[in-house]
């Protein structure tokens, strides 16, 4: 689940590069230099540590509604689970909670693995970031009145001469759909996708993403000029070998807190002890 949301996510960092190219009818001299000097800075900008949030995940399925007070450290993302289906944790509840952050807290290694995987999806991100101007073909679709200022609409399909050159990339290959870009700043506010016809995986026989799912992302500026994501909905029905996956999920992220740069998982965790009233004030 991590490993596919982060794939939609990355077309959200990206896939404004071609955008403002459409935008400004470039030449494809002209556009291919753009994208190749945004996309230095963005590859910059994902491997940038210094400057990390707390903020508020809010995450609904259909059986289930948590909240977690989240905290971005140099050691990999830390989490305080709050509520359940929008009641507080009961106090037994919340002791445990305590007790599993002074175990992550006692044992590195713990907290090691979790950034190790972190760090193979922010791989997997890069890797899908150079590819994104050949994947996919944009189509400038007019602009309007956004709340902050001009947001321009383009509509995305597949590129029929992109060849993915491997598993991960192969649904690049299935999705259209809508985005619309902040002129100001340039940057992605909405995107849309939907998969257009099933993706098969080792011909079938590992896994298949079946068509019809669909994905909504949805970015703002959450203090300095600095981005992120504020609301994703997914539906998905994935299949990996014999077991069939139903993806139905939505999350907000609020209440975006910037937090020191450096700060270590277990300064992070004494913070998530400590409580969330920082985040009921102010931040997005």
């Amino acid at each position: 689940m991590r490993r596919f949301l982060t794939f939609f996510v990355l077309i959200s960092c990206a896939v404004h590069f071609w955008s403002r190219a459409a935008a400004e009818s470039l030449s494809d001299a002209q556009a291919q230099a753009l994208v190749a000097r945004a996309l230095t800075t963005e590859l910059r900008v994902a491997r940038d540590p210094n400057h990390p949030m707390r903020y508020l995940l809010r995450r609904s399925t259909p059986r289930l509604t948590s909240t977690k007070d989240i905290i971005e450290t140099r050691d990999g993302d830390v989490a305080r689970l709050l509520s359940i289906n929008d009641k507080p944790l009961a106090p037994e509840d919340n002791q445990k909670e305590l007790a599993r952050l002074a175990t992550l807290a006692a044992n590195p290694d713990l907290q090691k693995h979790r950034k190790n995987n972190e760090d193979e999806d922010a791989g997997l991100v890069l890797k899908l970031l150079r590819m994104l101007p050949n994947a996919f073909l944009y189509q400038y679709a007019g602009s309007f009145n956004g709340p902050s200022g001009t947001v321009h609409r383009f509509t995305f399909k597949p590129n029929p001469k992109f060849d993915p050159p491997d598993i991960e990339t192969q649904a690049l290959t299935a999705m259209s759909g809508e985005l619309r870009v902040d002129a100001l700043q340039e940057r992605i506010v909405h995107l849309e996708g939907h998969l257009q016809q099933d993706t098969n995986y080792g011909w079938g026989i590992l896994g298949k993403l079946n068509k019809g799912g669909w994905v909504i992302l949805e970015q703002a500026e959450v203090g300095e000029r600095r981005w992120r994501i504020v609301n994703v909905q997914m539906e998905m029905t994935l299949r990996i070998l014999f077991k069939t996956k139903n993806i139905d999920t939505a999350e907000q992220m609020s209440h975006y807190t910037p937090v020191p740069a450096g700060i270590d998982y277990r300064e992070a965790i004494q913070m998530l002890r400590n409580g969330s009233a920082g985040l009921t004030q102010g931040g997005r």
